[in-house]
């Protein structure tokens, strides 16, 4: 589990082809020294395994579902991504309970500048879009947002400074693809409004 809190930005460093996946290496000195093979870390929301790490490298796998379904299918070497350490027993819960699990791609749609900071609007499948709601909770590449507005097919957010600085949402223009995963006990109640609704026991 994590909290859509992003602790870092980390360089791709390269991206391995490993047919039908890839090795990606991620450079992060701070990060690497606390990370162990085995260790869950999101990248760009997406929950991955540590499979190899040296010096202020850490290695990790994708397969074709990973890269085909997230926005990691596009990464290449110099591009940056959030980075966020798997939750501990104990850990200050400071965003919203996030699974790594990556629901669908969405789009930037708008971005509107104010000074220093920044609403942005993103298109997402209607199937996500159900389970959304004005002040719920939203994971864009693994960042924990709070909803403002949530129309038919798009929703908005509003970033703040920091937010825009230390992650890649300061970074994205219109037409860019992001990680999306909606608020997991909207999953549920969402599940099981459908199933009352279908007369099927709860």
């Amino acid at each position: 589990m994590f909290t859509g809190l992003v602790e870092c930005l980390a360089d791709v460093a390269d991206v391995v082809p490993e047919p039908p996946g890839v090795r990606f290496v991620i450079r992060h000195a701070e990060t690497a020294a606390r990370t162990a093979i085995g260790d869950s870390i999101a990248l760009n929301g997406c929950c991955l395994t540590v499979v190899g790490v040296r010096g202020d490298l850490m290695e990790f796998q994708a397969g074709e579902e990973t890269l085909s379904r997230t926005n990691l299918g596009e990464l290449t070497a110099g591009w940056v991504v959030n980075v966020e350490r798997s939750l501990k027993l104990g850990d200050e819960l400071g965003g919203h309970l996030v699974t790594g699990h990556i629901d669908g791609l969405g789009r930037v749609d708008q971005r509107i500048d104010d000074a220093e900071w920044c609403t942005m609007w993103f298109r997402a499948p209607k199937a996500l879009m159900t389970q959304m709601a004005s002040k719920g909770s939203i994971a864009v590449d693994g960042v924990s947002l709070t909803l403002v507005d949530v129309e038919d097919d798009r929703f908005s957010v509003a970033l703040i400074p920091h937010t825009l600085t230390i992650t890649t949402l300061g970074r994205r223009a219109v037409g860019d693809a992001v990680n999306l995963e909606t608020d997991v006990l909207a999953k549920y109640v969402e599940k099981n409004v459908r199933t009352i609704l279908e007369g099927r026991p709860v």
